[in-house]
Protein backbone atom coordinates (compact mmCIF):
# COMPACT_ATOMS: atom_id res chain seq x y z
CA UNK A 1 0.00 0.00 0.00
CA UNK A 2 1.41 3.39 -0.98
CA UNK A 3 2.02 5.93 1.78
CA UNK A 4 -0.33 8.42 0.09
CA UNK A 5 -3.13 5.84 0.08
CA UNK A 6 -2.58 5.23 3.79
CA UNK A 7 -2.76 8.97 4.40
CA UNK A 8 -6.02 9.18 2.46
CA UNK A 9 -7.54 6.33 4.46
CA UNK A 10 -6.51 7.80 7.82
CA UNK A 11 -7.74 11.27 6.91
CA UNK A 12 -11.10 9.97 5.69
CA UNK A 13 -11.43 7.93 8.88
CA UNK A 14 -11.01 11.17 10.86
CA UNK A 15 -13.13 13.46 8.69
CA UNK A 16 -15.79 10.93 7.58
CA UNK A 17 -16.39 13.27 4.66
CA UNK A 18 -14.96 12.86 1.16
CA UNK A 19 -15.05 16.58 0.36
CA UNK A 20 -13.20 17.67 3.51
CA UNK A 21 -10.69 14.85 3.08
CA UNK A 22 -9.92 15.97 -0.47
CA UNK A 23 -9.58 19.61 0.62
CA UNK A 24 -7.35 18.74 3.55
CA UNK A 25 -5.00 16.66 1.39
CA UNK A 26 -5.23 18.92 -1.68
CA UNK A 27 -6.39 16.12 -3.96
CA UNK A 28 -9.59 15.49 -5.90
CA UNK A 29 -12.55 13.59 -4.47
CA UNK A 30 -12.07 11.10 -7.29
CA UNK A 31 -8.53 10.43 -6.01
CA UNK A 32 -9.91 9.80 -2.51
CA UNK A 33 -12.57 7.39 -3.81
CA UNK A 34 -10.03 5.60 -6.02
CA UNK A 35 -7.62 5.07 -3.10
CA UNK A 36 -10.32 3.71 -0.80
CA UNK A 37 -11.69 1.34 -3.43
CA UNK A 38 -8.18 0.06 -4.14
CA UNK A 39 -7.57 -0.62 -0.45
CA UNK A 40 -10.94 -2.37 -0.09
CA UNK A 41 -10.16 -4.62 -3.06
CA UNK A 42 -6.77 -5.48 -1.59
CA UNK A 43 -8.21 -6.26 1.86
CA UNK A 44 -11.32 -7.98 0.52
CA UNK A 45 -13.81 -6.10 2.68
CA UNK A 46 -15.48 -2.70 2.92
CA UNK A 47 -13.67 -0.15 5.10
CA UNK A 48 -16.44 2.45 5.05
CA UNK A 49 -20.21 2.43 4.90
CA UNK A 50 -21.39 5.32 2.75
CA UNK A 51 -24.70 6.67 1.60
CA UNK A 52 -25.95 10.05 0.44
CA UNK A 53 -25.79 11.54 3.93
CA UNK A 54 -23.22 9.73 6.07
CA UNK A 55 -19.81 8.06 5.93
CA UNK A 56 -18.90 5.67 8.76
CA UNK A 57 -16.13 3.19 9.42
CA UNK A 58 -16.97 -0.50 9.26
CA UNK A 59 -15.65 -2.70 12.11
CA UNK A 60 -12.82 -3.83 9.81
CA UNK A 61 -12.12 -0.23 8.85
CA UNK A 62 -11.97 0.77 12.52
CA UNK A 63 -9.57 -2.07 13.27
CA UNK A 64 -7.32 -1.03 10.38
CA UNK A 65 -7.36 2.57 11.59
CA UNK A 66 -6.45 1.54 15.14
CA UNK A 67 -3.61 -0.65 13.86
CA UNK A 68 -1.89 1.68 11.41
CA UNK A 69 -2.57 5.16 12.80
CA UNK A 70 0.06 4.89 15.60
CA UNK A 71 2.64 3.58 13.10
CA UNK A 72 1.87 6.38 10.64
CA UNK A 73 2.23 8.98 13.39
CA UNK A 74 5.47 7.35 14.54
CA UNK A 75 6.84 7.52 10.99
CA UNK A 76 6.19 11.25 10.80
CA UNK A 77 7.57 11.85 14.27
CA UNK A 78 10.73 10.00 13.31
CA UNK A 79 11.16 12.11 10.18
CA UNK A 80 10.50 15.26 12.22
CA UNK A 81 13.14 14.31 14.78
CA UNK A 82 15.68 13.70 12.02
CA UNK A 83 14.86 17.04 10.36
CA UNK A 84 15.08 18.89 13.68
CA UNK A 85 18.42 17.26 14.48
CA UNK A 86 19.76 18.28 11.07
CA UNK A 87 18.79 21.89 11.83
CA UNK A 88 20.31 21.88 15.30
CA UNK A 89 16.96 21.52 17.05
CA UNK A 90 16.37 19.05 19.86
CA UNK A 91 12.70 19.63 20.68
CA UNK A 92 9.35 20.60 19.24
CA UNK A 93 6.28 22.25 20.76
CA UNK A 94 3.04 21.81 18.81
CA UNK A 95 0.67 24.70 19.44
CA UNK A 96 -2.95 24.29 18.39
CA UNK A 97 -5.28 27.23 17.93
CA UNK A 98 -8.93 27.87 17.17
CA UNK A 99 -8.13 31.58 16.90
CA UNK A 100 -7.33 32.88 13.43
CA UNK A 101 -5.35 35.92 14.63
CA UNK A 102 -2.05 34.12 15.05
CA UNK A 103 -0.23 37.21 13.83
CA UNK A 104 -1.18 38.88 17.13
CA UNK A 105 0.83 36.24 18.97
CA UNK A 106 4.13 36.83 17.17
CA UNK A 107 5.52 38.51 20.28
CA UNK A 108 4.74 35.42 22.34
CA UNK A 109 6.22 33.01 19.80
CA UNK A 110 9.29 35.23 19.36
CA UNK A 111 9.93 35.49 23.10
CA UNK A 112 9.64 31.73 23.54
CA UNK A 113 11.97 31.11 20.58
CA UNK A 114 14.53 33.48 22.09
CA UNK A 115 14.48 31.55 25.37
CA UNK A 116 14.45 28.16 23.63
CA UNK A 117 16.44 28.35 20.37
CA UNK A 118 16.72 24.57 20.45
CA UNK A 119 12.93 24.13 20.17
CA UNK A 120 10.81 24.44 17.02
CA UNK A 121 7.27 25.74 17.44
CA UNK A 122 4.76 24.12 15.08
CA UNK A 123 1.29 25.68 14.66
CA UNK A 124 -1.82 23.59 14.03
CA UNK A 125 -5.43 24.59 13.39
CA UNK A 126 -8.22 23.21 15.59
CA UNK A 127 -11.92 23.23 14.61
CA UNK A 128 -14.35 24.53 17.21
CA UNK A 129 -16.64 21.58 16.44
CA UNK A 130 -14.16 19.35 18.32
CA UNK A 131 -12.17 21.82 20.42
CA UNK A 132 -10.27 19.39 22.64
CA UNK A 133 -10.01 16.31 20.40
CA UNK A 134 -6.57 16.96 18.91
CA UNK A 135 -5.17 17.89 22.32
CA UNK A 136 -6.47 14.70 23.91
CA UNK A 137 -5.26 12.62 20.96
CA UNK A 138 -1.72 13.88 21.49
CA UNK A 139 -1.58 15.63 18.12
CA UNK A 140 -0.78 18.95 19.80
CA UNK A 141 0.90 19.82 23.10
CA UNK A 142 -0.69 23.11 24.11
CA UNK A 143 -3.65 25.04 22.75
CA UNK A 144 -4.97 28.59 22.42
CA UNK A 145 -8.70 28.51 23.09
CA UNK A 146 -11.49 30.74 24.32
CA UNK A 147 -12.45 30.41 27.96
CA UNK A 148 -13.86 29.07 30.18
CA UNK A 149 -12.64 25.50 29.89
CA UNK A 150 -13.97 23.14 32.57
CA UNK A 151 -12.51 19.78 31.53
CA UNK A 152 -11.15 17.70 34.44
CA UNK A 153 -8.25 16.32 32.41
CA UNK A 154 -7.10 19.70 31.09
CA UNK A 155 -5.08 22.40 32.84
CA UNK A 156 -6.02 26.03 32.20
CA UNK A 157 -3.04 28.40 32.04
CA UNK A 158 -2.85 32.17 31.74
CA UNK A 159 -5.20 34.39 29.77
CA UNK A 160 -3.25 35.71 26.80
CA UNK A 161 -5.82 37.74 24.86
CA UNK A 162 -9.16 39.48 25.29
CA UNK A 163 -11.45 40.91 22.63
CA UNK A 164 -15.07 42.01 22.03
CA UNK A 165 -17.81 39.78 20.67
CA UNK A 166 -19.65 40.92 17.55
CA UNK A 167 -22.60 39.62 15.54
CA UNK A 168 -21.78 38.26 12.08
CA UNK A 169 -24.66 38.71 9.62
CA UNK A 170 -25.14 38.79 5.87
CA UNK A 171 -24.55 42.22 4.36
CA UNK A 172 -28.22 42.40 3.28
CA UNK A 173 -29.54 41.36 6.70
CA UNK A 174 -31.73 43.95 8.51
CA UNK A 175 -29.30 44.00 11.45
CA UNK A 176 -26.30 44.72 9.23
CA UNK A 177 -26.97 48.47 9.15
CA UNK A 178 -27.17 48.82 12.95
CA UNK A 179 -24.41 50.59 14.87
CA UNK A 180 -24.76 47.89 17.54
CA UNK A 181 -27.13 45.14 18.68
CA UNK A 182 -27.86 43.37 21.97
CA UNK A 183 -28.55 39.73 22.79
CA UNK A 184 -32.26 40.52 22.96
CA UNK A 185 -32.15 41.18 19.20
CA UNK A 186 -31.54 37.44 18.68
CA UNK A 187 -35.12 36.55 19.71
CA UNK A 188 -36.33 36.37 16.10
CA UNK A 189 -33.06 35.13 14.62
CA UNK A 190 -31.55 31.71 13.95
CA UNK A 191 -27.99 31.24 15.16
CA UNK A 192 -25.58 28.51 14.14
CA UNK A 193 -24.82 25.45 16.27
CA UNK A 194 -22.13 22.81 16.24
CA UNK A 195 -19.89 24.03 19.05
CA UNK A 196 -19.38 21.56 21.90
CA UNK A 197 -19.47 21.27 24.88
CA UNK A 198 -22.57 23.32 25.68
CA UNK A 199 -21.03 25.37 28.50
CA UNK A 200 -18.20 26.38 26.17
CA UNK A 201 -20.57 27.42 23.40
CA UNK A 202 -22.63 29.50 25.82
CA UNK A 203 -19.61 31.70 26.52
CA UNK A 204 -20.09 32.94 22.96
CA UNK A 205 -23.77 32.21 22.20
CA UNK A 206 -26.11 32.09 25.23
CA UNK A 207 -29.02 29.67 25.21
CA UNK A 208 -31.46 32.42 26.19
CA UNK A 209 -31.66 36.18 25.92
CA UNK A 210 -31.38 38.27 29.11
CA UNK A 211 -35.21 38.37 29.31
CA UNK A 212 -35.38 34.56 29.15
CA UNK A 213 -36.39 33.98 25.52
CA UNK A 214 -34.92 30.84 23.94
CA UNK A 215 -32.47 31.57 21.10
CA UNK A 216 -33.24 29.39 18.08
CA UNK A 217 -30.34 27.20 16.90
CA UNK A 218 -30.04 26.28 13.24
CA UNK A 219 -27.32 24.74 11.04
CA UNK A 220 -24.33 23.07 12.71
CA UNK A 221 -20.81 24.03 11.65
CA UNK A 222 -17.33 23.12 12.85
CA UNK A 223 -15.21 26.01 11.52
CA UNK A 224 -15.58 29.52 10.16
CA UNK A 225 -15.26 28.47 6.53
CA UNK A 226 -18.50 26.49 6.89
CA UNK A 227 -20.18 29.56 8.40
CA UNK A 228 -19.48 31.89 5.46
CA UNK A 229 -22.20 30.75 2.98
CA UNK A 230 -24.79 30.43 5.76
CA UNK A 231 -24.08 33.98 6.91
CA UNK A 232 -23.86 35.44 3.42
CA UNK A 233 -27.25 34.09 2.35
CA UNK A 234 -28.96 35.21 5.57
CA UNK A 235 -29.93 31.68 6.60
CA UNK A 236 -28.53 32.31 10.09
CA UNK A 237 -26.48 34.78 12.12
CA UNK A 238 -23.82 34.15 14.73
CA UNK A 239 -21.98 35.91 17.53
CA UNK A 240 -18.27 35.64 16.74
CA UNK A 241 -15.03 36.99 18.13
CA UNK A 242 -14.04 40.42 16.83
CA UNK A 243 -10.88 39.01 15.20
CA UNK A 244 -13.15 37.62 12.47
CA UNK A 245 -13.83 41.15 11.21
CA UNK A 246 -10.12 41.52 10.41
CA UNK A 247 -9.30 38.05 9.16
CA UNK A 248 -12.60 37.27 7.41
CA UNK A 249 -13.47 40.70 6.01
CA UNK A 250 -15.87 40.11 3.11
CA UNK A 251 -18.28 42.33 1.16
CA UNK A 252 -21.16 39.92 1.81
CA UNK A 253 -20.74 39.75 5.61
CA UNK A 254 -21.13 42.51 8.20
CA UNK A 255 -19.88 42.51 11.80
CA UNK A 256 -21.99 44.45 14.30
CA UNK A 257 -20.85 45.07 17.91
CA UNK A 258 -22.93 43.33 20.61
CA UNK A 259 -23.09 45.99 23.30
CA UNK A 260 -24.11 43.74 26.20
CA UNK A 261 -21.62 40.92 25.44
CA UNK A 262 -18.81 40.57 27.99
CA UNK A 263 -15.26 40.55 26.58
CA UNK A 264 -14.12 37.16 25.33
CA UNK A 265 -11.03 35.71 27.01
CA UNK A 266 -8.50 33.46 25.28
CA UNK A 267 -6.06 31.34 27.24
CA UNK A 268 -3.70 28.38 27.12
CA UNK A 269 -4.73 24.83 27.97
CA UNK A 270 -2.90 21.51 27.98
CA UNK A 271 -3.40 17.92 29.11
CA UNK A 272 -2.61 17.73 32.81
CA UNK A 273 -1.05 14.30 32.45
CA UNK A 274 1.15 15.43 29.57
CA UNK A 275 2.67 18.54 31.16
CA UNK A 276 6.32 19.06 30.22
CA UNK A 277 8.94 21.68 30.95
CA UNK A 278 8.47 23.13 27.43
CA UNK A 279 4.73 23.52 28.07
CA UNK A 280 5.37 25.17 31.42
CA UNK A 281 7.96 27.46 29.88
CA UNK A 282 5.63 28.52 27.07
CA UNK A 283 2.91 29.33 29.62
CA UNK A 284 5.40 31.25 31.80
CA UNK A 285 6.45 33.29 28.79
CA UNK A 286 2.81 34.16 28.05
CA UNK A 287 2.21 35.08 31.68
CA UNK A 288 5.32 37.27 31.79
CA UNK A 289 4.42 39.14 28.60
CA UNK A 290 0.97 39.94 30.01
CA UNK A 291 2.57 41.16 33.22
CA UNK A 292 4.95 43.61 31.54
CA UNK A 293 2.76 44.85 28.71
CA UNK A 294 -0.57 44.42 26.93
CA UNK A 295 -1.14 44.33 23.16
CA UNK A 296 -2.69 47.61 22.10
CA UNK A 297 -5.50 46.01 20.12
CA UNK A 298 -6.21 43.18 22.55
CA UNK A 299 -5.60 44.00 26.23
CA UNK A 300 -4.85 40.91 28.26
CA UNK A 301 -6.29 40.30 31.70
CA UNK A 302 -4.57 38.93 34.80
CA UNK A 303 -5.41 35.35 35.61
CA UNK A 304 -4.94 32.80 38.30
CA UNK A 305 -2.32 30.63 36.66
CA UNK A 306 -1.30 27.13 37.53
CA UNK A 307 2.36 28.09 37.07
Amino acid sequence: MELRDIEIFLTLAEELNFTRTAERLHVTQARVSQAIKKQERRIGAALFERNNRHVTLTPIGQRLFDDIQPMYRGLHEGMDRARLAAGGKTGVLRVGSIAVNLDDFRRLFGAFAQDHPECEVQLRHVDFGDPFGRLRAGEIDIQIVWLPVKEPDLTVGPVIYTEPIVLAVGAAHPLASRESVCYEDLVDQTVMGGVRPDYWREALVPVRTPSGHLIRVGPSVSNFQEMIPILATGEAVSPVHAQAARYYARPDIAYVPIRDAPPARWGLIWRTGNETELIRSFARTAHHLNSVGKPADAPAEPTQSTL
